[in-house]
């Protein structure tokens, strides 16, 4: 090969190379203006109230988020998601090469029209209206791949996390034992489908344009050293202006730290209010409170009008600049960039006729000209996309912050670590009972105590009863309830009756000491507003065992109504349509058939222990009487929380708490209890009138003008 040959293909190389790095220079300019001019787009006004800044942000973490995210979306490469994701790429290279072959057609059509071919005119058109069937096909498969990859990604997530949520009570614990997440059921739904469809939407805005631009260079430049022309020129313009570009964007940029994350935040708690005023419908309507629960939502819907109003006001003029840079300075450049080549290019076959006069072949050079302003203009177009795509970015960087910490939490809560970053509130609640009880943990609570699962019996040794505010209720307490023991517990409000229970059913966790119990489902927890689920009547009683569970062990309809007829609820089979009713059970259903209902299910679980937390409070006495001995006589041990002496004889042993953090355990005596209890009540009538009686006394005393005998305070001093 000769020497002439080899330094041609140097120099080539070399040019090659030129164009590559001032290409890369320039995108690397791109996206750092894109950083700057995107932050705009989901910026707001002063600092967010549940955000620190400077938020998330398109950084390490937000890479090492997306990729343990990413774990779960594609746990494996052999998976049907997987295909998918081959496909939707397929599919946008596809686009990609259709995009160029469409550009040359287009350029064929215009040189046929100049040289007034009417024949290659149709024969082009024809090619035009063919290539159309599949690339119209091509673009709608896009968006379809798009969207089953979008919810692919949130069925994954989805499921990923319901069973993080519904593992170990975590639903409980993260919103009573942890204070992170302020609204869980929006990071469940709306965090997620807007995640996931982020996802899948910036892989399609930033696959195919970075397609596009790299494959409309490669086109062009191979285009213009095919007619002789030099595309070193053109290049090097190409860079500078969007070096130029950049650099005005990035001193043009306002800078604000805020991003899309505070925007979710602030729909979330708009939600989060409208939940709260549905679940407790009933109170603020006889409370009439509706005129500050209006002031609240119309509060959180005006803090978001305004975060989404500056957003607006802040893309205004700098939409205006980008848009001139990127469409005008840009089609300019680009005007310039097709035509210097094609003017110099000694590569257009120019024929000479036999008179000897020479013809410019004006329709290749309209051809050339047509297909490199189309090829050029799908690369403009492909850059800005690039630079835009920052937006999605940030967006992106956000909603993965918010589902990444979403998922952290879930984990962490399950292991038992708790953070109470949000309660602060409940703190400030809670120090009239820390100052009564002196005793209060601050900072992390570590559980060091260890929960032990047992056949027979409970018994806590040296438990103590913590809320997750770190207020220590009962330092210390022991105990032990064995098989057919029934436990009446007693004490003043804010004493750690209901908190005994949480800790028994595992809802807050052991700090020290050794607890020795049942497993879960030896023990059955009955609240005092019993919870209705979705479903038909057999449902009511069968919670949360489902219709197949029930007949595994068993039953039947026909069991289910001697249960009902124990604690006196038979009728509403009747009443309400047969078992298969299906109705709003919490409104339809008094405050003592729920209660009963309650008791229904004790019956039907059959349980080694109940814990009965004022369970039977809106039950009439005789009725309540009858459920408890019918307990005991299905083995049942009790541990109940009831302030009605009626019951007292239904239990054996005693623990009373005495709201100082002091408790006593004893055996039951009811007789004694019971006359202890009347002569308090009677004290309790005859201390009554005290006030008033001495209160006469002192009017009596002013009117005669004397003294008393008795040593009274008079009230008017």
């Amino acid at each position: 090969m000769s020497l002439p040959v080899l330094e041609g293909r140097r120099a080539s190389a070399a040019k090659k190379a030129a164009c590559l790095l001032a290409a890369a220079c320039g995108l690397r300019l791109l996206w750092r203006a894109g950083c700057r001019r995107e932050c705009v787009r989901a910026a707001g006004g002063g600092e967010p109230p549940a955000l620190q800044p400077p938020g998330p942000a398109a950084d390490a973490a937000f890479l090492r988020q997306l990729l343990a995210l990413r774990r779960i979306l594609l746990p494996r490469l052999a998976s049907r998601d997987s295909g998918w994701l081959c496909l939707h790429s397929a599919a946008l290279v596809s686009r990609t090469f259709l995009s160029i072959y469409v550009a040359r057609l287009d350029g064929k059509i215009v040189k046929s029209i100049v040289e007034r071919r009417p024949r290659g005119f149709a024969l082009q058109l024809l090619k035009w209206l063919l290539v159309a069937l599949p690339a119209t096909f091509v673009n709608s498969a896009i968006r379809y791949l798009e969207g089953r990859l979008a919810l692919a990604c949130r069925t994954r997530l989805a499921a990923h996390a319901h069973r993080a949520y519904f593992a170990r009570q975590t639903y409980y614990r993260v919103a009573h034992m942890d204070g992170r997440l302020a609204n869980p059921d929006h990071s469940l739904t709306e965090d997620l489908a807007a995640f996931a469809q982020s996802v899948a939407h910036l892989y399609s805005n930033l696959t195919k344009p970075v397609l596009d631009v790299l494959l409309t260079s490669y086109t062009l430049i191979q285009t213009a050293r095919a007619r002789g022309a030099s595309p070193v020129g053109p290049t090097l313009l190409a860079g500078l202006v969007v070096y130029a570009t950049a650099r005005v964007l990035k001193a043009c940029s306002p800078r604000f730290g805020r991003l899309v994350a505070e925007e979710a935040h602030r729909k979330g708690y708009l939600r989060y209010v409208h939940a709260r005023i549905i679940a407790n419908v009933e109170e603020i309507a006889f409370y009439r409170g509706h005129k500050v629960e209006m002031n609240q939502l119309q509060k959180s819907y005006k803090a978001l009008a305004d975060q989404m109003n500056l957003i607006l006001s802040k893309r205004l003029w700098y939409i205006m600049l980008e848009q001139f840079l990127m469409k005008y300075v840009w089609s300019g450049s680009g005007l310039i960039m097709v035509a210097v080549p094609i003017i110099t290019a000694t590569g257009f076959a120019d024929g000479e006729l036999e008179d000897g006069q020479k013809q410019a072949m004006v329709s290749e050079r309209t051809e050339a000209f047509t297909t490199s302003r189309n090829l050029l203009a799908s690369g403009a177009d492909a850059i800005e996309r690039i630079m835009s795509s920052y937006k999605e970015v940030t967006e992106l960087a956000g909603y993965t912050a918010r589902v990444y910490n979403m998922l952290l939490v879930f984990d962490e809560v399950k292991r038992g670590i708790y953070k109470r970053t949000a309660v602060s509130q409940e703190h400030e609640s809670g120090n009239a009972k820390s100052e009564k009880t002196g005793q209060h943990i601050d900072g992390p609570l570590e559980v060091k105590g260890k929960v032990i699962d047992v056949d027979h019996g409970i018994i806590c040794e040296n438990v103590p009863i913590i809320t997750p505010n770190g207020d220590v209720v009962v330092s210390r307490l022991n105990f032990k309830v064995d098989e057919g023991m029934h436990l009446l517990i007693t004490g003043p409000n804010g004493c750690g009756k209901s908190s005994l229970f949480r800790i028994l059913g595992g809802l807050w966790p052991v700090y020290e000491g050794v607890l020795y119990k049942p497993p879960p489902q030896h023990m059955f927890y009955i609240p005092q507003r019993p919870y209705m689920s979705i479903g038909t009547l057999r449902d009511q009683v069968i919670y949360p065992d489902s219709v197949d569970d029930m007949h595994e062990k068993g039953y039947q309809d026909e069991n289910l109504e001697s249960i009902l007829q124990i604690v006196h609820l038979n009728h509403i089979v009747q009443r309400e349509g047969g078992w298969d009713a299906v109705t709003d059970w919490k409104d339809i259903l008094s405050g003592g058939e729920k209660q009963r209902m309650g008791m229904a299910r004790m019956f039907y679980h059959k349980p080694k222990y109940a814990l009965l937390d004022e369970c039977t409070s809106a039950v009439s006495i005789d009725v309540e009487g009858k459920i408890f001995q019918a307990a005991k006589g299905a083995g049942i041990s009790l541990l109940s929380i009831t302030h009605r002496p009626s019951l007292w004889k239904y239990h054996t042993h005693l623990l009373q708490f005495d709201g100082e953090g002091g408790w006593r355990f004893e055996q039951l005596d009811t007789a004694i209890r019971l006359t202890l209890s009347e002569e308090k009540q009677r004290l309790e009538s005859q201390l009554a009138g005290m006030p008033k009686m001495q209160q006469r006394l002192n009017e009596l005393c002013k009117i005669l003008g004397e003294d008393s005998v008795l040593k009274t305070m008079d009230k008017e001093e």
